[in-house]
């Protein structure tokens, strides 16, 4: 079965291994397009003995052949872009205006806003973000005084648009005795930065639908994960945007004709990308979190901290409640389940099934989290995974544990990683088969 349109997201907290599984689907992709999210995310790929780290490039720089597009639904720290850029060229990559495409209605996020992100966290309720500025540039966004990308081409209204902003804000910063950082330097930075990604800026809202049309083959890159998703995660505690594979039609964008025409040509296939354990940064309830010597273990052995802030993640038997939960919300076709090889050695491998006196079908708010008591079923461990590329090779109990999951989310087990590289991803899914072209599914 071939689908030429596949949407990536983190079916967990984030912190999934989505660009790894991106990286390897690239291979074959005409297209990798960045939906949602900022610098705040993520991605640590590791390919032909080079380790590469993204936060708003999508991830299929490293593949040769796809175009990228930032997409509208992302918000842009100019200066980190331009730095980012200028890293992967350094590397090696190609990262022309002619292959990476930055959309005009994408958000700009301003050093006004990283001050404002860090008054909120530490003079207002904590919520444990990554201090980038994220939620405060999709605030001006949703109120109408946002600066959007194409923006920065018409310096005069940038400059009008910025005042606006400014005056908006200060009563902020008068609030609690602190000074905005100077205008000024935010217009003097622009002028400077803005001739760099000027080239870059796609003005076209129809660039996706024309490749559709002609049935290129597009993958989308979600960030962080759906249980941070801004409506339906564990709200507060959650990122400033959707994180479900929805918000790839929007901030794609996707073409609807292809979803019309599903039928006969393309339709979305929504992977979702799991750990074979839990993990959370920052704030928030995490039901299976394991505050011993086993999840001390799993956080040395998966070097669980944050790509972006370096923060240590917190570690836990995977949570199938909230990974139901999520693949019902979004729709999961698959899951991806990565870093299987980090389980190796422990006598038993926990799965959290249920909450104590929580129906199946609960909404998973913040405040049912919080207060939830994990029950636990327990599978024989196993050894022996790290790297393993095909199937009938994984003892047999890493098969069952993987199994389980499929089933009881409902999905088909699409991929498994083993390790950090390419060549540790076991393909499992006829539609990833085809999509990647590889039959290392039969080998």
């Amino acid at each position: 079965m071939t689908i030429n349109n596949i949407i990536t997201v983190g079916a967990q907290w984030g912190d999934e291994g989505k660009g790894k599984i991106v990286d390897f689907l690239s291979a074959e992709a005409d297209w990798v397009v960045r939906f949602q999210g900022g610098a705040n995310a993520g991605h640590t790929l590791c390919v032909d003995d080079k380790v590469y780290k993204l936060s708003l490039v999508p991830s299929g720089v490293i593949a040769k052949k796809p175009k990228l597009l930032v997409g509208s639904g992302v918000v842009i720290d100019p200066e980190s872009m331009v730095d980012e850029i200028t890293r992967l060229i350094e590397a090696g990559l190609s990262v022309s205006p002619e292959r990476l495409r930055v959309s005009a209605v994408a958000g700009v996020i301003l050093p006004i806003h990283k001050m404002l992100d860090e008054i909120r966290e530490t003079k207002g309720r904590k919520i444990g973000t990554t201090g980038r500025g994220i939620g405060p540039a999709y605030e001006d966004r949703v109120g109408r005084r946002g600066i959007r990308m194409g923006d920065l081409l018409d310096p005069a209204g940038f400059e009008a648009s910025l005042e606006a902003l400014y005056q908006h804000h200060l009563p902020v910063f008068a609030y609690f005795g602190l000074t905005p950082p100077p205008m000024e330097d935010t217009i003097a930075s622009m002028q400077q930065i803005v001739p760099r990604l000027a080239p870059y800026i796609e003005p076209s809202p129809y660039l996706m639908f024309h490749a559709q049309l002609n049935n290129a083959r597009v993958l989308y890159e979600g960030a962080q994960g759906a249980m941070l998703d801004v409506d339906y995660g564990t709200y507060p505690y959650v990122t400033s945007s959707s994180t479900l594979p929805a918000q790839a039609l929007m901030g794609g964008p996707a073409s609807w004709s292809a979803l019309d025409r599903h039928e006969k040509g393309p339709h979305f296939y929504r992977l979702g990308v799991t750990k074979a354990y839990s993990t959370r940064v920052g704030e928030g309830p995490m039901p299976s979190q394991l505050d011993d010597a086993i999840g001390e273990s799993i956080a040395t052995k998966g070097a669980e901290f944050g790509t972006v802030t370096g923060r240590a993640r917190r570690c836990g038997w995977i949570d199938l409640v909230a990974l139901r939960y999520v693949a019902r919300l979004g729709g999961l076709h698959g899951l991806a389940v990565t870093r299987l090889d980090i389980l190796d050695g422990f006598e038993q491998v926990g799965v959290c099934v249920g909450y104590e006196g929580v129906p199946r079908d609960c909404v998973l708010d913040a405040q049912v989290m919080s207060q939830a008591k994990p029950i636990f079923r327990y599978f024989e461990g196993w050894d022996g995974t790290a790297n393993v590329r095909h199937w009938h090779l994984l003892p047999k109990p890493a098969r069952k544990f993987l199994e389980f999951l499929a089933v009881e989310t409902s999905t088909e087990l699409a991929l498994v990683s083993t390790g950090p590289t390419r060549e540790s991803t076991m393909v499992l899914s006829d539609v990833m088969g085809a999509f990647c072209r590889t039959t290392n599914k039969y080998e």
